[in-house]
């Protein structure tokens, strides 16, 4: 599966992942956003991983943001924006 957010006033996000058993696996998150450091990357891409379909943008935003941190950067996009692309990939397919 495969999305993409472009922040208002700030930078594109794209989301690939497959979809096992109702779960997000093998989740890429990239983009041309800003990340310091930039091992935290690593943090919000653990953070998506396994988590289920069914969850809200809200629910996977707030995932985001609990493994971040108070000392990472995210400058061009949020934990919001990430959350948009991964509900923008999972659009039209199931829930159920």
């Amino acid at each position: 599966m495969h999305g993409e957010y472009k922040t208002p006033g700030g930078k594109l996000v794209v989301v690939d992942f497959t979809v096992e058993d109702r779960h997000l696996r093998d989740v890429m998150v990239s983009g041309d956003f800003f990340l310091y450091p930039d091992e935290a990357l690593e943090s919000i891409t653990a953070s998506l991983d396994g988590l289920d379909i069914g969850l809200s943008q809200d629910e996977y935003a707030e995932r985001i943001r609990l493994h971040l941190g108070p000392d990472v950067s995210l400058i061009g996009t949020s934990p919001e924006g990430i959350a948009i692309a991964v509900r923008r990939a999972l659009d039209g397919f199931s829930r159920e």
